[in-house]
């Protein structure tokens, strides 16, 4: 179930880039199933080409590039696949060179836990010759459809870290999660070079789990962390670019009026943000203050990873805010297009009147409210009420 689970409708793709770029990167949080995407598609690649794959986290597969350039030359008929390259950065410059030197696609594919500007070197020396993918959490379109109405609750309150999602129980799932987040701060963070202490990077990521969905204020994170405002956006930078905090920057356009300029925050996988807020089960979750926020960043997320998915022009996403309260949660703009979404964790969502002052600002083309409503119905005229699930595969696809 584990291999199901894998990210099907990105195989296709990474299948695709591997034929027309020599080096395809996959980058994506720990535990998001990279190494189990990579060996499927190697199986299904085995009758054209040999892999050679190496985890560069096992001293045994390191061992192996004591001598990189000569390994590389001796399995140059294979697909080399380095996984965690992170530990390695220094290792592109050469990959450039003998790429360069053979010629041809399908040479190398890269794993790493870490965004292309951490994994220092690879964008300036890879430039034109790899392409990257970003593998998240599983999302609530990739839950097997017979399942999506009743288990989107559980994939919710779990997330969707594979482990977490087929844990066999809710505290097992929890457990996992813990683990993950000690794990990541013990280990992962050391290991690309931060020397952040883990109690402080932790307390950090809790506090942002508090304020999800709210607007950053570096200043009064830094009063209450005792270190400066610069200090406090390296550590958002770290875990945005880490794959666990996602900001989402102010719609500007041609509004003429005073906007919020500070970007809003969001843990990206509602699991581990559960897990930061020590909620255990859908009780905990449902008769906490940060329900309605964590619906909000659930929604957010899926879509955002939906629409990156997507072949042709990319939609821009934003969220929008006045100074006199005009407001609305996402914005998706793409040419003339303009799409409002407003997100209510209500069965009966009710808008306020700052959303229909920011409609009329933005001037949008479409308007939504998402909330958990089994179908969908016109709030008035010009904005319909859907499910998750609905606008997604209706407004996205």
């Amino acid at each position: 179930m584990h291999g199901n689970i894998i990210k099907r409708a990105l195989k296709p793709v990474l299948e695709e880039r591997l034929n027309h770029y020599p080096v395809v990167a996959l980058l994506g949080a720990r535990q998001v199933g990279k190494s189990t995407l990579a060996r499927q598609v190697a199986e299904e690649l085995k009758d054209q080409q040999n892999i050679c794959y190496l985890d560069l986290e096992r001293t045994s597969d390191l061992n192996k590039l004591s001598d990189p350039e000569a390994y590389f030359i001796e399995n140059s008929d294979k697909l080399i696949c380095l996984d965690e390259i992170q530990r390695l950065p220094e290792i592109f410059p050469l990959i450039r060179s003998l790429v360069d030197a053979k010629g041809g696609n399908r040479q190398f594919l890269i794993l790493g836990s870490a965004s292309r500007e951490l994994i220092r070197q690879s964008s300036e020396s890879l430039a034109g010759r790899v392409s990257y993918l970003e593998l998240t959490p599983f999302t609530f379109l990739e839950i097997p459809e017979y399942e999506q109405k009743h288990y989107w609750k559980k994939h919710w309150l779990r997330g969707g870290y594979p482990r977490s999602w087929l844990a066999t129980s809710d505290g097992r799932s929890y457990q996992w999660r813990e683990d993950y987040i000690r794990s990541f701060l013990e280990r992962d963070i050391p290991q690309l070079g931060f020397n952040i202490p883990a109690n402080t990077l932790g307390r950090f990521w809790r506090m942002l789990a508090h304020v999800s969905g709210q607007t950053l204020n570096s200043s009064k994170l830094a009063d209450s962390m005792g270190v400066s405002a610069h200090e406090i956006r390296k550590y958002v930078d770290l875990l945005e670019q880490t794959f666990v905090l996602r900001a989402l920057l102010p719609y500007e356009g041609n509004v003429k009026k005073r906007l919020i300029k500070s970007p809003k925050i969001y843990i990206r996988d509602t699991g581990i943000l559960h897990a930061l807020l020590e909620i255990e089960n859908r009780d905990q979750l449902f008769s906490n203050p940060i329900y309605g926020a964590s619906f909000e960043a659930y929604v957010i997320e899926n879509i955002l990873v939906s629409i990156q998915s997507q072949n042709g022009p990319q939609w821009r996403s934003y969220f929008f805010r006045t100074s006199n309260g005009a407001e609305i949660d996402l914005v998706l703009e793409k040419g003339q297009q303009r799409i409002a979404i407003e997100i209510k964790s209500s069965t009966a969502p009710k808008v306020s009147r700052g959303f229909w002052n920011a409609i009329e600002d933005i001037n949008s083309t479409a308007n939504y409210v998402i909330a958990p409503v089994e179908s969908a119905y016109p709030l008035a005229k010009n904005v319909q009420v859907v499910s998750l699930g609905g606008f997604i595969a209706e407004y996205l696809r």
